[in-house]
């Protein structure tokens, strides 16, 4: 089998747009990857691009009160006319968990929880079977794992910068440059 033929594990990973995708709804996104396989495909949510809104401003009943300050984000550019929500925690041996598309009563009881980040979701990010790894293989997504700090920070723009800034020198030098070099 060669290097190309190998396949990559990358559930639970953090995928960073390459510069290079600087058009569109991937434009500096970063993306936790909840499912992977290479039968399967890929399925993640961005997590730094909030819509301004909260779950509130669109489940008005009153079942919904416990999650009406929940932040709305836009998960990626397939079914966007569903609100999802998702609960994100850390277990006891440092890594990252996930619940996604859940149910607003799991929500309800995962905001409940000291350290749980619950998040609700228009859209999320698809790939078919062998379409992701293709693309790392042409550079377009950056993979690194998530830190244990990525709950507490802003999940807005400024995530891509500060995810990259703290990986290497050359990810650091990626993360200051303008978003068009032409500009400089």
């Amino acid at each position: 089998m060669s290097e190309t033929d190998s396949p990559i594990h990358l559930q639970g990973q953090i995928l960073l747009a390459d510069p290079s995708l600087h058009d569109g709804i991937f434009d500096r996104s970063v993306i936790l990857l909840a499912d992977h396989s290479a039968e399967n495909g890929a399925f993640g949510l961005i997590l730094n691009h909030p819509t301004g809104h909260s779950v509130g401003d669109f489940l008005k009943e009153p079942a919904f009160d416990p999650l009406k300050h929940v932040a709305v984000h836009l998960g990626g550019p397939v079914s966007r006319e569903h609100l999802t929500f998702s609960a994100f925690w850390w277990a006891e041996d440092n890594r990252l968990k996930w619940h996604v598309r859940i149910p607003a009563e799991l929500a309800i009881k995962h905001s409940r929880k000291p350290g749980t980040l619950v998040r609700a979701f228009v859209g999320y990010s698809g790939w078919t079977a062998g379409q992701l790894e293709g693309e790392i293989r042409r550079n377009t997504w950056i993979t690194t794992r998530p830190n244990t700090d990525l709950l507490g920070q802003s999940h807005d723009r400024e995530l891509w910068a500060e995810i990259l800034r703290s990986m290497s020198p050359y990810h650091r030098i990626l993360a200051e440059a303008p978003e068009d070099p032409r500009s400089n």
